[in-house]
Order: C-alpha cells, then structure tokens, then sequence
C-alpha cells in the first residue's frame, strides 16, 4: 500500500511550475533545466508533481474537481432541485488552457483541451533517454522510463475520453515548430494504440517497490486495469471492433490477475471505515491512498459535505436507491426479504446491502434536495454534531483530514469481473461460479461495524451465477444480459459517488440512463410519510402551506395545498424538479472551443471539431 502527503509536493511544483519546464536564465540557488538531470532523487522530485493531478483523493482546501460526491454530482445517481443540470448544447467560445493545473469539466469527467501534462511527459521521457541513461543503472533506467510513459498514457486516456480525437504529441518540440504545434487531432484509436505502448513499458518496468511516496508496479497495474477496461469496452460499444476490444481488455485482465495473484491485499474491515478514517496506513483492501494531517495543513471539505448538516443540493436518487440488491442477494422486485418493496429509507437500511446503510443517513434529511443524505465519506462520529451548534474542525468547513482510498483492492475484483464477463461475449471462455466467489462474492462477505449489526444490517447473500437469468430482475435494460447487468449493480453500489458512474455509462453507451423523462425515478427521492416523518417542511415559518409534493402509489404528483394533509405520503418530489433537456449522442464528448479552432485558422491550419458538433 502506497500514500502520498500533498504537503511535501511543493518542492517539485517550486522546480517545474511551469508548461515549458527550463527557467529562461540559470541562478545558482535554482535548478535548471540543463543542469538538474543527474540522479535519481531528480527523477523522484519530477514524478511528485504528478501526485495531486493524478492521484486526487479529496483534492485539498476547497477545490473539488475529481472529488468525491462534490465533484462526480453529474449522473444518473443525482437530482436536483428545478431543472435538473442540462448536458451542454452549443459550441463554447474557448475550451483550451496552458497551464500545469488539475483544471477539468464536470460533465465530461476529464480535462480540459490542455496538453501541458503531455509535455510535461515527454521532456521526462526525452531527458530519460538522452540525459540519465548514462548517469543511472540499467533497472533505474527502465524504471523511470516506464513511470513517465505511464503518466503520458495516463494524459492520453483522460483527454481521448473527453474529446476523443486529439494531437498526438510523442516528442519535446520547440514553439517554434508549427507543424507540431498546429496539428491537427489524430484518430482516437491511434492516441490509444500509444498509450496501450507507454502502458505495456510500464507494466513490464515499473519497480514492485520503490518506497513512499512514489508509483510502484501494483499502483500502475491498477490504473491499467481502470483504463483498459474503459477503452476495451468503449470500442466495443461505440465502434463495434471486438478485436481491439480483446486486445485492451485481455491487457486489463493480465494487470488485474497481477495484482490479485500476489496475495498481498484483501477485502478487509468494513465499508464504512474505507472513507472517513484518518489513518488508511496498513489497510489490507488499499493500494494507494491520500494522506491528510490537520496539523501539517493538508486537509479538505468533502467530509464537510457529508455531515448531515452541509446541503446537497445534488442529491441522491430514487433510481439510484432502488439499485441497491437486498441482503439475500436479489433485486427487490424478486426478493423474498420482508418488506423488500417498501422503499423508504428505515426499512431499506435494514433490507439492502449494507454499502447502503454505510452510504446514507437512516432518516430523511432537508439538507438533502431529495431528503435522501449521502454520508459515505465521513466517519461515525461526523453526523451526530450535526444539530449541536458547535461541529469539530475535522468535520467542518475546509479542515478535514479524513484519508481518501484513492485505489481499492475491490475495485481491481469487479474490473476483473468485468472483463472476463465481457470478454466473454467475444469469444472469451464463460463465467463460472468460481469466477463469481472469487470478486462479488468476496466483496460482499465484508466485515460489519457494531453499528450497522445494531441497526439490523446483514451481509448480502452471495451470488448464485445458477439463478440470474432473464427474469431476476425485471427492470433490467433487457439490452444488457442478465450477468452484465448484476456485474454493473455491482459496480454502481461499490463505487457511489466516486469517480466511476458517470464514466461508466459513457463507455456502456448507455448515457441515456439520464433521460428524466424516460427513467422518471431519477427526478424522485425515496417513499415518505411527510406528516409522520418530516412535518416541519409543509409549512412556513408563518404556517402558511408550501408546495411539497410526493408521487403516490398510483403515481398520480400530489401537491400540499394545506388541506390535504394525510395525503402527503408517497416518493418525494424536489422542489419545483423539471426534466434536463433532451440530448442526444454528441454528448458523449466535448466540442472544441470556437477560439481554438480560430487560432488554428490564423495559423494557416485547421483543427477539426468534435464530431456530431
């Protein structure tokens, strides 16, 4: 298990804050670009910078890009009060930076049109090979080259995945050459085939060890492991290539069965702990993850956000909730548990998989646009301030130092699963129930807090790959088999409000699973009594009625007009909640900015659109 403290980064942002990396005019006090490439420690203060950009965690401060339930709030997991968040509609007026920052768009879960971080790359590969081969032994050599060629893949991955056809930068070049800098974007799969290379190099390079805070070989096998699934399964359902599909998801098999054959992580501890303890050192389920101490300033706000008392005014939904498998392993509709098809939110903390309780507070909450809280990333202790008027600092504003899981063991089980399922439909051989025991079943057979087990919480049942067929869940997409679609469940409930669900859908092709109008569930929090459950919220301080709404059994929206009190039981409606605009499948990727297309054009050179823009 690796960690990594955001405090001891400086250093290399100090040395290589800029895009170009070499300072115009040598100092003596300042390393320069001709005279810091010398040892190892040179290579190892380079690589630093790379940590918060990649490895983010719960970022730092008040900055919440690819944070967490503040920043992956775009999906069909969310509602919102009003209208919910449309998907863009026009062509923006600039989409480009420069600058070495963890700058991204939210709904496109990547960076922005920036090629910095490649460049950054690629003066590190460059000066590796023509610099340090001389100065280094030949595994040090190998070493470091494969760390920077996995962070160049890694920069591939995330700009092809928001734009899809982009340049195609392999060498430091001079901005004088405008040949390389006004080219045109090269095809996505030729990006990819690239970045599949810097990934093989790496995967075969890479240290197993190489002490804290650094990446080491099981660290970049599980990003590879992330990444290649991505890319295998988005040509398959976007391009339809089922041999380039094979060819990047048998890569990610092979990283993942590397990390699960060297018997040096498991399942471990219970869910809950994962997210809001302040110490992960030692974790047995934890590959790397984000340190965060109070007392040296490295410290956060996500756990602020789950305390119960901070609004979500992106919040969970009734579609999302609805997912969750009950505790003896079968969808609610089929299920056999007492009550299982009473969707409120007591009665599901006890009939559910325990990652719901572990996910959410066991009352309906105003501060929750849906009055569905989600409390995943903060401790046990965290919520119970939440009405006492004196909150701790370290579950308050912008100081929390709760550990982020930035790569989980489990995470590396249902990639796996995953890939062989898909696999599978490829000509791959088929899942068994070995297969099955060995990632899902693991998985839920996860310890229990004293917390949970007094709530009435159980493990979920393991799962029988005998009994999913056509009829296990009858609100399957019947375009997704039976197993795809419990192995995606599965993901859905593993991963809530981390970095995956909106990634996923992309690259399943099933962005339309936030059409409001079609999946109506994704505009409705869970079933509530209002007059028994939450009273204070149908009228005004001046006991004036407000318009509180729920969706009753026979689904006909029921509007508080203060007579009709013992009606208000039902899903409840966020206020004044409208469909998204319709979208169509241009919003799988960004469009390019009006005014990087114009400065190409003032160059004599032409930088295609995204297609469908």
């Amino acid at each position: 298990m690796k960690k990594y403290f955001i405090h001891f980064l400086a250093i290399s942002a100090l040395i290589f804050s800029g895009c170009n990396d070499v300072l115009d005019r040598p100092e003596k006090t300042k390393p320069t670009d001709d005279n810091y490439w010398k040892t190892e420690t040179d290579l190892r203060l380079y690589t630093n910078h790379y940590f918060p950009q990649y490895f983010v965690g719960y970022n730092s401060g008040w900055s919440s890009q690819y944070t967490p339930l503040r920043g992956y709030n775009f999906a069909d997991d969310f509602a919102s009060v009003g209208k919910q968040t449309n998907f863009e509609n026009s062509i923006p007026s600039s989409r480009g930076s420069e600058a070495l920052s963890t700058e991204w768009l939210t709904q496109y879960v990547g960076p922005n049109w920036n090629f910095a971080w490649i460049k950054k790359s690629n003066i590190f590969i460059d000066r590796i090979e023509n610099r340090m081969k001389n100065l280094i032994s030949e595994e040090a050599y190998n070493h470091w080259l494969g760390v920077a060629k996995f962070f160049r893949g890694f920069e591939y991955h995330r700009l092809t995945s928001v734009f899809g056809d982009i340049p195609l930068y392999t060498k430091p070049f001079d901005n004088s050459n405008y040949q390389e800098m006004w080219k045109d974007r090269a095809p996505r799969n030729e990006v990819m085939a690239q970045a599949y290379e810097d990934f093989k190099y790496a995967f075969d390079n890479i240290r197993l060890d190489d002490g804290e805070p650094s990446v080491n070989k099981y660290i970049a096998a599980a990003f590879i492991s992330r990444i290649m699934l991505f890319e295998g399964t988005w040509v398959k359902y976007h391009q339809g290539d089922n041999e380039l599909a094979k060819k990047y998801l048998s890569f990610a098999q092979e990283a993942s069965e590397f990390i699960m054959n060297s018997g040096k992580y498991e399942i471990s501890g219970d869910y809950k702990s994962l997210f809001g303890s302040f110490d992960l050192k030692g974790h047995k389920e934890v590959i790397l993850y984000r340190h965060y101490d109070a007392s040296k300033g490295v410290t956060h706000h996500i756990a602020s956000y789950s305390n119960a008392y901070e609004a979500q005014v992106s919040a969970p939904n009734l579609a999302l909730a609805q997912s969750f498998i009950c505790n003896d392993g079968k969808p609610y509709l089929n299920s056999s548990v007492a009550d299982a098809n009473k969707l409120d939110i007591k009665n599901m903390i006890k009939t559910r998989d325990p990652r719901f309780e572990s996910t959410f507070i066991d009352h309906p909450k105003v501060q929750s646009a849906t009055l569905l809280y989600a409390s995943k990333f903060i401790d046990r202790v965290g919520p119970t301030y939440w009405n006492s008027g004196n909150i701790p600092p370290q579950y308050g504003g912008v100081s929390n130092d709760n550990d982020y899981p930035v790569l989980r063991y489990a995470e590396v089980l249902l990639n796996w699963i995953e890939i062989k399922a898909e696999l599978a439909t490829i000509g791959g051989p088929a899942i068994t129930q070995a297969d099955i025991d060995k990632s899902i079943n693991l998985i839920r057979n996860r310890d229990l807090d004293e917390v949970a087990i007094n709530k009435g919480v159980q493990k979920t049942a393991p799962m029988k790959l005998s009994e999913i067929n056509d009829a296990f869940d009858p609100n399957r997409d019947p375009e997704v088999s039976p197993l795809l679609w419990e192995i995606r469940r599965e993901r859905r409930m593993e991963f809530v409000f981390e970095y995956s669900r909106l990634l996923d859908i992309k690259r399943w092709k099933k962005l339309d699973y936030m059409n409001n109008e079609k999946y109506p569930n994704t505009m409705l929090g869970l079933w509530i009594n209002v007059p028994e459950e939450l009273p204070e919220i149908l009228e005004d301080k001046e006991g004036k009625p407000r318009a509180v709404q729920v969706v009753n059994e026979d689904g006909v929206k029921i509007t508080y007009d203060g007579t009709n009190r013992d009606k208000m039981i039902g899903f409840y409606v966020p206020e004044n909640a409208k469909a998204r605009d319709s979208f169509t499948d241009r919003s799988y990727l960004s469009p390019i900015g009006q005014a990087q297309i114009e400065q190409y054009a003032d160059k004599g050179s032409k930088l295609t659109q995204t297609q469908g823009w």
